[in-house]
């Protein structure tokens, strides 16, 4: 069949839940038979996500093949259970930066290069070389940001074209807020009516409306927003706040959304699926009542007088998909790292948790604090996972304080990549442990030191998959049940292979090692029920259905 292609963008205010719309649609036509991919554009000049703080934009989710995007993409590959790839992930900053590169290479053959089309063009070869790499019967577009900024204007503009070119083709759903003033106490749909005229100054008419609100919508207001905003009542659907996200889709089917797309676009279902394993997924999220208290000891989620959690959000879904699949509610806490350097005593508090879990991170903030929580699991028995930084700290305060390496710790903090401006001069902000640590036990790779010398910082990590040889008799081994896997990374620093010898003989064990570069992966602590900690991401490749086995662990020990 040809390719279908469904843009998505966000009318009132951004974070109402684009992402998960286009991730709920695409698990919907995934379950009628069709081969689905979805696409993230970023309005934002960044080439990638990668530089982006992500107090501010979120998460850096990262692919198979080493892209560092967006956290919705995240979210396609888990409600899809299925890989996103680069080609799924554009930027203002990518697409100008293919133009631009066309241009130095004469493959314009001397015309004038104009915003428009040729951004718009880039744009649509983009999003159809996408869809043909993935043989995607449909290609679900989340155009980020909200109408009406000037940022995705262009990008507005290459989903106008396409329906010009594809008219039979292509189909729009507008995702907007519809508030409830506390003082009114009336759902208002103004803002959406503001939205839509918006979009249509771009040319662009919505052929469904994804209401979202407090509360479901009546059919007072379904009829009102169909007058003003030139849709069929049937095709505003209602989209109110739920107590998990996975319960979109069938939130969703409730009216009908799937048949819907379906039929504008002369199409019937290829096989008919009820989504039964899916709402047995949720059926198990609300029926669970048994908690396990899970706490998260970070930095990134304090933003003003405001708690976010969007910085670590797949740590999170894969503590939920393994809590879940034993029956068990998880109870989340977060855990701010520089309250334990200020207040070491405070770090008993961590007894009152199941487990502990030391997401990743960068820079020295927080740091000696991290390290003050990993000790007191370590010598506790609390069940702890350590994840990329979180290795790399439970290294060192497993060498200073195991194997009496008092000076221990990493390169990063010795040097730090920050630097503070002044009116004079460029400074580099104090080192954690010295500029003279002689005990680097966590140090840069040689081929990422010119990179750091040479101040190249974007998309220069050690991004991606890469394979991992499992040691036999370890936690590890039992978890994976195979001696070789393939996980996602995205660090530069590594345990330094000089420091091996001494860190196991006095006990902490190797278990799992990079085989083309002999690289240490995983680290255990064989004197504990459940210590492990690993150089890469596996949180990344947790799916709903299909549980990270490594966080399935972790918590099965801290339900024990």
């Amino acid at each position: 069949m040809v390719a279908k292609y469904i843009f998505v963008a966000g009318g009132v205010m951004s974070g109402i839940g684009k992402g998960i719309a286009v991730s709920s649609i695409g698990r919907i036509l995934k379950s009628k038979g069709f081969k689905v991919t979805a696409i993230k554009i970023d309005p934002y000049i960044n080439v990638d996500a990668g530089t982006m703080n992500p107090i501010e934009h979120g998460e850096v989710f990262v692919t198979d093949d080493g892209i560092e995007c967006d956290q919705d993409v995240g979210n396609y590959e888990r409600f899809l259970d299925e890989d996103i790839y680069t080609d799924n992930y554009l930027t203002t900053g990518r697409v100008y930066q293919a133009v631009i590169n066309r241009e130095r290479n004469l493959e314009y053959d001397g015309k004038c290069v104009e915003v428009v089309p040729d951004i718009p063009n880039e744009v649509i070869s983009r999003i159809k070389r996408a869809g043909r790499k993935t043989k995607s019967e449909f290609i679900l577009v989340e155009i980020g940001g909200t109408v009406g900024e000037y940022q995705n204007l262009l990008f507005l503009e290459a989903a106008r074209m396409m329906k010009l070119s594809h008219p039979k083709d292509v189909l729009f759903i507008l995702v907007s807020y519809l508030p409830i003033p506390k003082k009114i106490g009336e759902m208002k749909t103004k803002p959406t009516q503001y939205a839509v005229r918006t979009l249509n100054s771009a040319g662009i008419q919505p052929n469904i409306i994804l209401a979202r609100s407090a509360v479901p919508l009546d059919e007072v207001r379904k009829k009102k927003i169909s007058v003003f905003c030139n849709v069929a009542p049937e095709d505003v659907i209602s989209a109110p706040d739920i107590e998990t996200i996975y319960e979109v889709p069938l939130n969703f089917e409730k009216e009908n959304l799937g048949s819907k797309l379906l039929k504008k676009l002369s199409l019937k279902p290829k096989k008919k699926k009820d989504m039964k394993d899916w709402k047995m997924f949720v059926n198990k999220i609300k029926s669970s009542k048994k908690t396990v208290k899970i706490g998260i000891v970070g930095k990134y989620f304090k933003t003003g007088g405001f708690t976010l959690t969007d910085s670590y959000i797949s740590v999170i879904e894969a503590v939920k998909h393994a809590a879940y699949s034993l029956k068990r509610k998880p109870k989340i806490s977060w855990l701010s790292a520089e309250k334990y350097e200020k207040n070491p005593a405070s770090v008993k508090e961590l007894r009152k948790y199941d487990g502990i879990i030391i997401p990743g991170g960068f820079g020295t903030r927080g740091i000696e604090g991290k390290i003050k929580a990993i000790e007191f699991c370590r010598k506790n028995k609390v069940p702890f996972l350590g994840l990329c930084l979180g290795m790399q700290l439970a290294v060192i305060e497993f060498a200073r304080n195991v194997c009496k390496l008092k000076n221990a710790s990493s390169t990063e903090f010795s040097t730090p990549l920050e630097v503070k401006k002044t009116n004079k001069k460029h400074e580099i902000s104090k080192p954690l442990t010295g500029s003279k640590n002689k005990e680097a036990v966590i140090d840069v790779m040689p081929e990422q030191k010119v990179l750091l010398k040479e101040r190249k910082y974007g998309g220069t990590m050690r991004l991606g998959a890469y394979k991992c040889k499992i040691k036999p008799n370890t936690i590890s081994a039992k978890v994976y049940k195979d001696s070789m896997i393939s996980e996602r990374h995205r660090h530069r620093y590594e345990l330094n292979n000089d420091y091996r010898e001494i860190l196991e003989k006095n006990g902490l064990v190797m278990a799992g090692i990079n085989p083309e570069k002999d690289l240490v992966e995983i680290i255990e602590n064989k004197n504990h029920p459940f210590f492990v900690a690993v150089q890469f991401h596996p949180e990344f490749k947790s799916r709903p259905l299909r549980p990270h086995p490594l966080f399935r662990e972790f918590i099965k020990t801290s339900i024990k």
